[in-house]
């Protein structure tokens, strides 16, 4: 495909509520929106999922437009793209920003299967018709507020619920959530809020059987985990720690984890996601998909990476109007009894409201090929 113009958008959305982990609250969400249009006129759309401030990762609203500006889209301007695979293998020599790269070529995949006419999740090698999903709940003010949050999901039918935990708000909330709720899919994510001091602390968790425990300890470690996993019984699921396949390797190599939750924006894009994926299939080891507050297009990505086969776990791609008021594709993502139907249109099957992205935007800059 032959790029036409790239452009930047920073938006800025509200959330509904705020959200709230180890790591902060969040109330608004920036992030920045790429849309790539091909010479024969087909737009492709994704999104950076680094957010205003570098807490979850090192990378941020303003360095992904820096990076992108400076260095990936003079590289992805340089000659046509055969297959989005390129993309990252063009991108290689710029070490990190995963981000960044992910969002490029995000909207560089939505081209090529709107150009075959085929669906994204067909593109990628998805089966699914149907996925299932589960809902993320942030920290709470009391335990009967997040009683009544758990409730309601459940009532809706999502397939697990994910509780985000930190030292202070871990066993007691999660004994709460057990008693009252015996069966349902159970997990905790720690956002790297624990240490290895804090091993009998965590073992506590064990009685509670829950499906797993997400990222307990440093944002960039796989040995320590390796060390924790042999005094759990429930197992621990990486997040931060793999930024690819070969993080993955390593981790299944030391025993770090049982379980990957793949990000497609952490692992720097859908070519790499996918080859995580192909990775844990080979090697029993279950993955599901993580989500970062997305607006629609970032969670229609989210679909269809979820379509593959070892995306066994329910992931966090809950419907839209969990987060936003108004979402800017259409129609939203929406959910019934823990299910997304996948769309069956070319592309990410979701059509962007331009006069919605047009209210949220706060500032854009257009790139023009000089080939065109």
């Amino acid at each position: 495909m032959e790029i036409k113009h790239i452009v930047l958008r920073h938006m800025k959305m509200q959330l509904l509520s705020p959200f709230t982990t180890s790591l902060g609250t969040e109330y608004d969400k920036d992030f920045v929106l790429v849309e790539i249009r091909s010479k024969d006129g087909i737009s492709g759309w994704a999104e950076s999922v680094a957010a205003i401030d570098p807490y979850y990762k090192e990378e941020t609203v303003k360095s992904n437009w820096s990076i992108m500006n400076d260095f990936l889209i003079p590289l992805l301007l340089e000659r046509p793209v055969e297959h989005p695979d390129e993309v990252s293998e063009r991108f290689a020599h710029i070490r990190g920003n995963f981000m960044a790269k992910s969002a490029l070529e995000g909207a560089i995949w939505d081209i090529y299967a709107k150009q075959k006419g085929i669906p994204l999740s067909e593109a990628l090698g998805g089966e699914k018709k149907q996925i299932d999903v589960g809902i993320s709940i942030g920290i709470q003010n009391t335990i009967p507020e997040l009683l009544d949050l758990v409730a309601g999901y459940v009532k809706e039918g999502y397939k697990r619920i994910k509780v985000k935990i930190q030292p202070g708000w871990d066993v007691e909330p999660l004994s709460a959530i057990r008693e009252q709720f015996p069966d349902i899919p159970l997990m905790a994510d720690a956002n790297t809020a624990y240490t290895l001091a804090d091993i009998d602390h965590l073992k506590q968790l064990d009685a509670f059987n829950l499906t797993m425990i997400e990222q307990p300890l440093e944002h960039d470690d796989i040995v320590d985990h390796a060390t924790l996993q042999r005094r759990l019984q429930t197992p621990i699921c990486l997040d931060e720690s793999i930024h690819s396949v070969e993080d993955a390797r390593k981790a299944f190599q030391l025993g770090s984890c049982k379980i990957i939750n793949i990000k497609i924006g952490r692992v720097g894009g859908l070519t790499e996601a996918k080859k995580i994926h192909d990775f844990c299939k080979a090697n029993d080891i279950p993955v599901w998909c993580g989500g970062m507050l997305e607006s629609g297009i970032g969670r229609a990505h989210n679909v269809a990476i979820t379509t593959l086969s070892n995306f066994i776990m329910p992931g966090d791609t809950a419907a839209s109007s969990r987060y936003w008021e108004h979402d800017i594709i259409a129609p939203a993502v929406t959910v019934e009894n823990g299910l997304i139907t996948v769309p069956d249109e070319t592309g990410i099957g979701y059509e962007p409201d331009l006069e919605r992205i047009q209210e949220y935007t706060l500032y854009s800059k257009t790139f023009t090929s000089s080939n065109t």
